[in-house]
């Protein structure tokens, strides 16, 4: 066992997994896990390449100002390097981005300024134009501008490429990427075309943005949305050289998240969602297949940067991305289920202060009170400054002396016209089955069924 002295020395020499329980038809499939690097994702490499050469460029000066546009994972890298070198960091990112992301670049030291996600290319709010107007407008930044750096693919022709192919004795016959900046397809490309030029590119492309229309057409259309994160774009990135890719698969967002979640539960891989979407492609590639081939794709990030998303059911259903069986009454409005376990709850002698506390834990701001499993009382956030007032000692109190008792019940067969008067006064409804609590239905939950309805 060797010993390091610097967690950059830990950045690259990823361990390559060959997949055995997944559907790869006559091909054998390989998984380079890149979610092992130091900051979660391949994402590590590209920061440490482009700071090394901006230093050596003269760029870069002691405790200098680094800018960038990101989707998550190249400013996590770049926190991670920036942190042991001393350079403060601003990072522009999309507001579709996990909270984990940002609460891990936080957490590194890094200012995180939120922009839109829904605006394009040449929009004052677009998250690049964003950042370098923020960077002209900061004396003495850099903003490193991963999109046209050169850098970002040196960094896997100098490693990711010769890793790979020693892992498989150069013996490689596609590889499976996506593409954000680019900087991982026109690296790979660049290597692979001297030391192994039968070697084929696939691109993994989420369904609505335009690459795969680029690869297929040789033109692009208006782009759509995407909840994927980090690869899909609106643009083609230089550094990309998409014209040697011949062959791109189109995966949707429900595609991508059941394959990331099939990946932990059958291979026992925690990856993202881009890494869901590349092992979608691989794995239509792979069984279009008549011959056998080695082909590779890469786990490029750490799936637990997405706990609350796509490995969240809740979430999952809220985003019309996992439904259950409808039932034709009220419980199909229901998000949380108290049968599933997924209610929070009070108990009458429950304190306030575990109250609150279970409030914030779960982003919440109400919660139903039970006794022998029928809903007795809701409390929630007004009834405790109703009855707290300042006086911090009171959240000694017990719930039941809070709780607001008027509580609207209604049977799971009841007309959905029923809810409208309830939410008519500002309340939420409680549904029971044959009086047992099933949960509860907010105006929010009506209106999220009812656009799941239409994308359905």
């Amino acid at each position: 066992m060797s010993v390091f002295h610097s967690v950059t020395e830990l950045i690259g020499q990823t361990p390559l997994l060959q997949l055995h329980k997944l559907a790869s038809g006559p091909c054998e499939l390989f998984l380079k896990l890149e979610n092992q690097n130091p900051g979660g994702s391949i994402k590590d490499r590209v920061a440490l390449s482009m700071i090394n050469e901006a230093e050596r460029r003269g760029l870069l000066a002691p405790g200098g100002t680094i800018i960038e546009a990101t989707a998550g994972n190249t400013g996590l890298g770049l926190a991670l390097i920036a942190a042991q070198k001393g350079y403060s960091l601003v990072l522009v990112v999309p507001d579709k981005m996990s909270r984990e992301k940002i609460f891990h670049l936080r957490a590194l030291g890094a200012k995180v300024v939120l922009t839109r996600s829904d605006v394009n290319k040449g929009h004052p709010a677009y998250y690049q134009d964003y950042a370098r107007r923020l960077a002209q407008e900061t004396p003495g930044a850099f903003y490193i501008d991963q999109f046209n750096n050169d850098a970002n693919p040196l960094a896997h022709t100098s490693t990711t490429a010769p890793e790979l192919f020693k892992q498989l004795d150069g013996n490689i016959d596609a590889i499976v990427v996506g593409v954000g900046s680019g900087g991982t397809l026109g690296g790979l490309q660049a290597w692979f075309a001297e030391h192994s030029p039968h070697t084929e590119f696939v691109l993994a492309d989420p369904a609505g943005s335009i690459l795969a229309d680029q690869v297929e057409h040789g033109r692009y259309s208006t782009p759509g949305s995407w909840l994927v994160e980090g690869i899909g774009e609106d643009f083609i990135p230089p550094l990309a050289h998409i014209d040697g890719v011949r062959k791109a698969f189109r995966v949707t967002d429900r595609e991508a998240f059941a394959t990331a979640r099939e990946l932990l539960q059958q291979e026992g891989i925690l990856a993202g969602s881009s890494t869901g979407t590349l092992l979608s492609a691989a794995l239509r590639y792979c069984q279009a297949q008549t011959t056998p081939k080695r082909v590779v794709t890469f786990a490029c990030d750490s799936g637990n940067k997405y706990l609350s998303k796509m490995f969240n059911d809740d979430w999952m259903r809220q985003q019309g991305l996992l439904t259950r069986p409808s039932s034709g009454d009220l419980t199909d409005f229901i998000a949380l289920r108290h049968d599933e376990g997924a209610t929070v709850t009070a108990a009458p002698e429950d304190s306030l202060a575990a109250v609150l506390a279970r409030m914030r834990l779960y982003d919440i701001s109400q919660l139903p009170v039970l006794e022998n499993g029928q809903v007795v009382g809701i409390v929630d956030e007004w009834d405790l400054i109703s009855h707290v007032r300042g006086d911090s000692a009171r959240f000694a109190l017990p719930v039941k002396a809070a709780m607001t008792r008027n509580v609207e019940i209604l049977d799971k067969y009841a007309p959905e016209s029923a809810l409208y008067a309830i939410f008519d006064r500002g309340l939420v409804a409680v549904i029971a089955d044959n009086g047992r609590f099933i949960g509860l239905i907010t105006r929010s939950d009506v209106l999220t069924t009812w656009r799941n309805r239409l994308e359905q």
